[in-house]
């Protein structure tokens, strides 16, 4: 129960629906008691007949007053139970729905290199499965157990009460019972955890297929990964069907168990009669509906102890999460105003997951409102200055200052507002069109949104769509291809307004004349703002006023488009091969 604990704090938050419930449920147990007691008062009525003691009349009126007694207390107490579970089960609810969001809030602020080293589908099961998971303890598990634990406590009072020998001679088979749920349920805890570890798996690699489906399709290997599938679904059949196996046990051997307890009544309660320890033949009958009372509860201690555990591992998967501290942290609290000014001194960035060292002793300047254009092989190290402006990832050597400010000096949710990335893998949502521009900016007018998209250029592609702006794209937005993707993206960043802009290779999948378009209309787009084009094509980077090229994490060469076309180096090579491309095409 050591993982169960981090939930406390819900339950003290929900305290009114779990202390309303505690209460609605003691007093439907104790409604529920009246039946056995009018149950005996009936059959003492009708011994009180047989020994001559009253009359038919009296017998008759007696049994139809109980009657009506039990049909009353009954429904009183059926109320009490719907709506204790109106209390109890709707604060599960509650709680589902803050955990959910917890995690969620929680899986927002974790880093890159967190989401490096877990599969989504794992991340996936966590928030959905796992917390399903605990919802079933703090509702149907928390309820069952008070009610179980009222109702043992409040019958076992009654049965005391009525006949102490009788009693103790009913709750032999009780130790067995403890004995039983102690074994099963340590077995299940093993059991769920390794069963929610499979089905992390099947989720994980399920959604990684579906994701690369046109891959999967391309190289016909949907055989092959059918059989992968049907593979890893076995095995979580396997797992899923021992934890069945031992769940299954609790409830023949506890309803066995009742029924000892009843043959037990009637056995030693008739001995009991005979002799005349018990004066009427209703007080065995009375305690066969005691019995029978704590059936299902005892029933269900069976399944609230596998509900427990299957919440225990759970939870336990979902704490793994939350405890991790994010690596990028903000240091104040201050609102920062972002001019766009940026420095890079000295810096040097190995990546820890791979141990690949991206950039060595950089340094370069860009002051606010000028383009700078960064220019190099493939893994020379260009995104990766992007990602280190945007605090994706933090320094260990060197210093970046932005206004004067060490980056890590700066409010984190500051610095990422003022900046508009456009990365080099175009991410679209499932969503209209339109959406996925203005998620640069919310409360963007349908103007702002034609004009950002006139600016990408591709409003013109757009229109041409059945249902323009509010046609919904695909996952990742698979609708468009790879150069309408990336213009989507590039009107999301303009809409938004940044003081800084980077774009990451953005322009590699369109045209090199609507590539002229679009640089035309960010050259006016970033008069007044800070842009670093990351770029494998002069032609992009041509305009910029100052251009850097990077080989192998450090800078070969730097200056303007005339000054670098004019030395040689990378960038004049570059420049004549794209050019002689251009006469061919």
């Amino acid at each position: 129960m050591k993982e169960l604990q981090y939930l406390n704090k819900y339950f003290i938050k929900y305290k009114f629906h779990f202390l309303l419930g505690i209460i609605i449920t003691i007093i439907a147990q104790i409604f529920s008691l009246f039946t056995p007691k009018l149950v005996s008062k009936s059959f003492k009525a009708i011994e009180d007949f047989q020994k001559n003691k009253s009359t038919v009349d009296l017998v008759q009126s007696e049994l139809i007053h109980n009657i009506l007694w039990i049909l009353v207390t009954t429904l009183i107490a059926g109320v009490l139970q719907f709506l204790m579970r109106q209390t109890l089960i709707v604060m599960s609810r509650h709680v589902e729905f803050d955990l959910k969001n917890e995690v969620f809030k929680h899986y927002e602020v974790l880093d890159q290199n967190f989401y490096k080293r877990n599969r989504t589908g794992d991340l996936m099961n966590r928030i959905s499965e796992d917390v399903a998971k605990v919802r079933m303890y703090v509702g149907p598990a928390v309820m069952y157990t008070i009610n179980t634990f009222i109702r043992f406590t409040v019958v076992i009072i009654y049965m005391y009460n009525v006949s102490p020998r009788l009693t103790l001679y009913t709750l032999l088979p009780l130790p067995i019972l403890s004995f039983i749920i102690f074994k099963l349920s340590k077995e299940i805890n093993i059991r769920s955890t390794i069963f929610q570890q499979y089905l992390s798996k099947v989720s994980s690699f399920t959604q990684e297929i579906f994701s690369g489906i046109r891959v999967v399709k391309a190289y016909t290997l949907e055989k092959q990964h059918q059989k992968n599938m049907v593979d890893l679904a076995q095995e979580s059949k396997t797992k899923s069907m021992g934890l069945a196996k031992v769940q299954s046990l609790f409830g023949p051997l506890l309803i066995a168990l009742i029924g000892v307890s009843n043959l037990i009544v009637i056995y030693f309660g008739g001995m009991m009669y005979i002799n005349g320890s018990i004066k009427s033949i209703g007080t065995i009958a009375e305690f066969i509906l005691y019995v029978n009372m704590l059936t299902w509860p005892v029933a269900s201690i069976g399944w609230v102890s596998s509900l427990v555990q299957e919440a225990e591992a759970s939870q336990k998967r979902i704490n793994e999460f939350l405890k991790i501290e994010p690596e990028i942290k903000t240091k104040t609290t201050e609102n920062t105003i972002i001019k766009g000014e940026i420095e890079f001194k000295n810096v040097s960035f190995t990546y820890d997951d791979t141990n690949i060292t991206a950039l060595q002793n950089i340094s370069f300047k860009v002051k606010k409102g000028e383009t700078v254009a960064i220019l190099g092989k493939t893994g020379a190290g260009k995104s990766s200055i992007l990602s280190l402006l945007t605090r994706m990832y933090d320094i260990k050597e060197g210093n970046i200052i932005i206004d004067g400010k060490n980056i890590d000096e700066v409010n984190l949710s500051d610095l990422r507002k003022s900046i508009g990335i456009v990365p080099q893998d175009a991410f679209l949502f499932s969503d209209t069109i339109k959406n996925n521009i203005k998620f640069g900016k919310d409360n963007a007018t349908d103007n702002e949104v034609i004009e950002a998209a006139k600016k990408a250029v591709i409003h013109d592609n757009i229109i041409h769509f059945n249902n323009q702006y509010e046609t919904i794209l695909g996952e990742r937005g698979i609708t468009l291809s790879g150069g309408q993707k990336q213009r989507v993206s590039i009107a999301r960043a303009i809409i938004k307004d940044p003081k800084i802009l980077l774009f990451d290779d953005c322009l590699s999948a369109v045209d090199t004349e609507t590539e002229e378009q679009i640089l035309n209309n960010l050259l006016e787009i970033s008069k007044d703002k800070t842009t670093i084009i990351v770029s494998h094509r002069v032609s992009s980077a041509k305009n910029a006023d100052n251009i850097i090229i990077i080989d192998e994490g450090q800078i070969i060469q730097e200056g303007s488009h005339n000054q670098l076309v004019n030395q040689e180096g990378y960038y004049a090579e570059l420049y004549l091969k794209q050019l002689s491309e251009k006469d061919l095409n």
